[in-house]
């Protein structure tokens, strides 16, 4: 029987729109950072340097967020297995929109010296922990409420929110572009993004506070069945799946920061591609993602999670093979198309990942263990990705980066194949 104080139990379209807004905005956040580490970091915070270690530099400030937010999946899903989903995603959002601000008013090397680097590793580590809580809550909230029969449908939500972060992150960046000149778009113009981040995460703070917990976790508090330490319930009974549900999200994470950040910062600086150019082409790849990832979740429901995934990841070995061709001759068109696949093949691989990784977990160390797996992918598939293809593609040139793409996809698709189907025997659903 509900208590006369809580929240009325919420319809599963306002369960979707929760789970997706929260996602879109906390990507946004962070995506508005990939860009301006390919765009504009490296002459701000590291001028010292020539420019091909700026971009390294910057990209390293990049990876270091990835190195944190499996921090963050601990940490919040601690408290998102003991005390409940709600508030623990709110936490999540505010945390990340608080470093995200803090980074938009940072002021340069040229004003602080060397504290202004600092301060930014510290801030992008914060983000990283602030994000790291996010995905996890986000697809615990949208599968528990979800009917069994539509898991992977519901669980698309939380998955549509990189994609439409991003698409307003290079969308932003293209416009502050067009509309600048390059001095004022270096002198503040490149800020202006992370102070607008501020109003998103109210409106994603009031959106969250108003639910109600899942149903799941409410008979899991009932059934006293909750764990005082649910990492130390999670790590022995579950460090196989743990480490495998991270292998199998590695090509999902690289697919796209390739695709966004590496890509971006190559065309820009080898090929001199301009900056309105190359983020228009982004705008338009990024559709890509937003197509796969509704029709992989609905296929997913029908067939299971593990052929969807799988098809994506052998797919994306194949992409490996022809990076180099279509990036090498500067040509518009083939550089679209590679990057559209790209994506496309990230929201095929990623969509299923929503009701995939929760699953895998029982409910009183589901946030704990589907976070953990997914930022532990991070680390695998992302942190370092772009760093290691600018210098792979400095030592060896861009078939050693294609390579790169084909061997995480061959290993992520090894991972796939080693776990079971989730069974999502428990009943969510709201009404």
């Amino acid at each position: 029987m509900q208590a006369p104080h809580a929240h009325p139990a919420p319809s599963l379209k306002q369960i979707a729109f929760a789970s997706f807004i929260g996602t879109a905005i906390e990507f946004y956040d962070f995506y508005i950072y990939a860009m301006a580490a390919a765009l504009v970091i490296g002459q701000v915070f590291f001028p010292a340097s020539a420019p091909a270690m700026q971009s390294l530099q910057a990209l390293l400030t990049f990876g270091l967020a990835f190195i944190a937010r499996p921090l963050g999946a601990l940490l919040f899903g601690h408290f998102g297995d003991r005390i409940g989903r709600k508030s623990t995603l709110a936490t999540s959002l505010l945390v990340m929109g608080s470093a995200t601000f803090l980074i938009g008013v940072l002021p340069a090397y040229a004003v602080l010296g060397v504290w202004a680097p600092i301060l930014l590793c510290v801030l992008r580590v914060a983000q990283g922990i602030g994000l790291g809580g996010e995905w996890a809550g986000a697809a615990c909230l949208a599968t528990e409420y979800a009917p069994p029969q539509q898991r992977s449908w519901y669980g698309m939500f939380p998955q549509l929110g990189p994609a439409v972060g991003f698409f307003f992150a290079t969308l932003t960046f293209l416009l502050l572009s067009l509309g600048l000149t390059e001095a004022q778009f270096m002198q503040w113009g490149w800020r202006v993004p992370f102070l607008a981040s501020a109003v998103l995460v109210v409106i994603g703070w009031f959106v969250r506070s108003r639910l109600a917990e899942t149903p799941v976790f409410s008979r899991a508090q009932q059934a006293q069945s909750v764990h005082r330490w649910p990492l130390k319930a999670l790590i022995k009974p579950h460090a196989h799946t743990l480490l495998l549900g991270a292998l199998a999200m590695a090509v999902c994470y690289q697919l796209f920061y390739l695709a966004t950040v590496f890509c971006l910062n190559y065309g820009t600086t080898t090929l001199h591609i301009s900056r309105p150019v190359f983020l228009s082409l982004l705008c338009v790849a990024v559709l890509g993602m937003a197509l796969a990832t509704p029709l992989a979740a609905s296929w997913s429901d029908r067939v299971g999670c593990r052929p969807v995934m799988m098809l994506g990841q052998a797919l994306a070995i194949v992409l490996g093979a022809l990076l180099a061709p279509a990036l090498a001759g500067g040509q518009i068109g083939l550089i679209l198309a590679f990057l559209f696949a790209a994506l496309f093949l990230m929201g095929l691989t990623f969509a299923p990942m929503g009701a995939f990784l929760p699953g895998l977990f029982p409910v009183p160390v589901r946030y704990s263990g589907a976070g953990l797996s997914y930022q532990l992918g991070g680390i695998l598939g992302a942190s370092c990705a772009p760093a290691i293809a600018q210098a792979l593609v400095q030592q060896g040139g861009l078939p050693w980066v294609g390579a790169y793409l084909s061997l995480v996809a061959c290993i992520s698709l090894l991972a796939v194949r080693q776990l079971p189907e989730p069974s999502h025997a428990e009943a969510g659903g709201s009404g």
